[in-house]
């Protein structure tokens, strides 16, 4: 491709969306056929009463049992597959801490193609060969890593597996070596400007950063816009799971309006998550994926517990592949409390919309004699902590704002700035102690 084209796979990216369904398709019907070579699948389509060639449009994939995460687990560690294990040349696992984690395995043609969709995002958002990318993300099992530092070598970009944490490296290897794009966690890439402002560095001044390629952890809006204020950057979305093979199953593009999802490697439902019937577009729900540009271990419509919605309309930038929104959160996710269902995305959404606090918070949901209650520990800026009355009077507006989105009044505690636990990993954001009663 030109370095001047606005598309790496020019032929893919600019599919109208009748191309799309028909190639859509053609790789479905060749996946569930070759699903057949799968143990775990031939049962469950004998279960269903199906057969590889009853699923012959799109409207018949609705006919197929969902796969699930415990499905993987229950199959641990290679029972998805659908070819030999010599033929598999990598596998990544999630890091469950309870029972089995669940395995991914990957073909060199798997790879391969993994790397082009993850080129393919990084050069949508304007990254090119004469970029420097660092990868702030874990290494290993973790998808973070891998998936991007193939993606941008295949692009031709110089990479710098940082890896994570260590912060203060981190920074001398954005002046040392010209890094222009970075690859971070919100909460982390948060953590990289307080450090910065520590030692008196100004990214505008003493970085060459311009592009940050966020995901992993549910953000709001304002948090996206905090960041690229502090960096001074562009920050781009991105989503991806290990279960779809990891980074590049959806990103941003310069629009910055949603995350164009490959349908040429995905096809996309939106299910309601109780009655797993499909939603209309433009309604949030979760997500549903199934897998056909993938070898070893195609998923026939993966649960992926993920809450998003189709955004409605074209994209400005010329391509036609469905755009989802910024993750809601997931259906698992979800936190009840005295009856109301909540997700930490909205009282985040709540806290970044004030300008004395700072990025880092804690949710806790606790009990007492008189019920559950929920306490909401959030981080100062640099502001006068000792003025008792200023204090009280923010925490009490917060109380209230908060009230209005989630109709729960929380108890809000204003903690000195970097004195809740910092995490190298997803920030932990939510405590659960209401079991130990």
């Amino acid at each position: 491709m030109s370095h001047n084209s606005e598309f790496f796979h020019p032929e893919l990216e600019t599919l109208t969306r009748d191309q799309i369904h028909t190639l859509q398709t053609e790789r479905l019907q060749k996946t569930v056929a070759h699903c057949m070579n799968s143990a775990f699948y031939r049962e469950r389509f004998r279960q269903a009463g199906l057969k590889a060639s009853d699923i012959r449009t799109l409207d018949d994939l609705r006919r197929i049992p969902f796969t699930t995460k415990q499905d993987l687990r229950d199959t641990y560690p290679f029972g998805l597959r659908s070819v030999g294990l010599e033929d598999c040349v990598r596998l990544h696992s999630s890091s469950g801490t309870t029972g089995n984690p669940t395995v991914i395995l990957h073909s060199k043609r798997d790879l391969e193609q993994w790397a082009q969709a993850v080129a393919r995002c990084l050069w949508m958002v304007g990254c090119r060969p004469d970029d420097v990318f660092q990868n702030s993300s874990g290494y290993g099992m973790f998808t973070g890593g891998l998936g991007f530092q193939y993606g941008a070598e295949l692009l031709g970009m110089l990479t710098v597996p940082a890896a994570a944490g260590n912060t203060l490296r981190q920074i001398k290897f954005f002046t040392d070596f010209g890094t222009t794009v970075l690859h971070a966690i919100p909460s982390y890439a948060a953590r990289i400007y307080e450090v910065m402002c520590e030692h008196g560095i100004d990214p505008r001044r003493d970085t060459k950063l311009r592009t940050l390629v966020i995901g992993a952890e549910p953000h709001s809006e304002d948090t996206r816009r905090r960041i690229e204020d502090m960096l001074g950057v562009k920050a781009y979305n991105s989503f991806g799971m290990s279960e779809m093979c990891g980074p590049g199953v959806a990103f941003e593009c310069k629009e910055q309006n949603g995350m164009h999802i490959w349908e040429d490697y995905y096809i996309v439902e939106i299910v309601d998550p109780d009655t797993l019937e499909p939603v209309p577009d433009g309604e949030v729900g979760e997500l549903v994926l199934t897998t056909i540009n993938r070898e070893a271990m195609p998923l026939l419509r993966y649960r992926t517990r993920d809450l998003t919605r189709i955004l409605p309309g074209e994209c400005p930038c010329g391509r036609h592949h469905l755009r989802l929104d910024r993750m809601k959160g997931r259906s698992d996710d979800m936190m009840i409390l005295k009856g109301v269902n909540i997700f930490p995305i909205q009282i985040e959404q709540v806290l970044m919309q004030f300008k004395e606090l700072a990025s880092d918070y804690l949710i806790t949901l606790d009990s007492r004699d008189n019920g559950d209650f929920m306490r909401v520990e959030v981080e100062m800026q640099n502001v006068n902590l000792d003025d008792y009355q200023s204090l009280k009077q923010l925490e009490k507006s917060i109380a209230q704002r908060l009230h209005d989105e989630i109709l729960i009044t929380p108890e809000v505690k204003l903690v000195p700035k970097n004195s809740l636990p910092k995490a190298e990993g997803k920030a932990v954001r939510v405590k659960d102690l209401r079991k130990q009663y």
